[in-house]
């Protein structure tokens, strides 16, 4: 499923400038999103292939920043299937399919480090962090660094 299918209360799709004289757009690439509408997006990778959808997003509470979104990949009819934290900064939202796209081949994300859904790893832990950023080719956000 995709955000625009998602958006229940019609965020992305009006049309014109917004009531604060704001700039056109058509609703393709808001700048704002909202993260119950992110929730059940797809991701693909660039060569096309489905990796799973974005199940949870997580927030950073001492920063408010968008730190990780978990993917749920593999599994039948969306059970069974392990979970990934992404870095945030490694998701890119194709605008045009409208999903997100994350830089991993479909084999490679098979062995990333993941987890079950009654077994989630302490995502604040600054060791752990630095792995999934590592792995996924991304660096940690400054406000990160800082706090480690």
């Amino acid at each position: 499923m995709n955000y625009f299918e998602r958006d229940k209360f019609g965020i992305y799709k009006n049309k014109g400038a917004n009531q604060a004289g704001g700039v056109e757009h058509d609703g393709a690439c808001p700048d704002l999103m909202g993260a119950e509408t992110l929730i059940g997006t797809d991701v693909y990778n660039q060569s096309k292939e489905d990796l799973g959808e974005i199940k949870e997003i997580m927030l950073d509470m001492r920063t408010g920043a968008v730190s990780y979104a978990v993917l749920s990949f593999g599994g039948f009819m969306g059970m069974g299937g392990k979970l990934f934290a992404v870095p945030w900064s490694a998701l890119t939202l194709d605008v045009d399919d409208k999903r997100f796209v994350l830089n991993v081949e479909k084999d490679r994300l098979e062995d990333a480090p993941g987890f079950d859904k009654n077994n989630w790893p302490d995502m604040a832990n600054p060791v752990w962090a630095s792995s999934i950023h590592a792995f996924y080719g991304v660096s940690k956000p400054v406000s990160d660094q800082l706090h480690s």
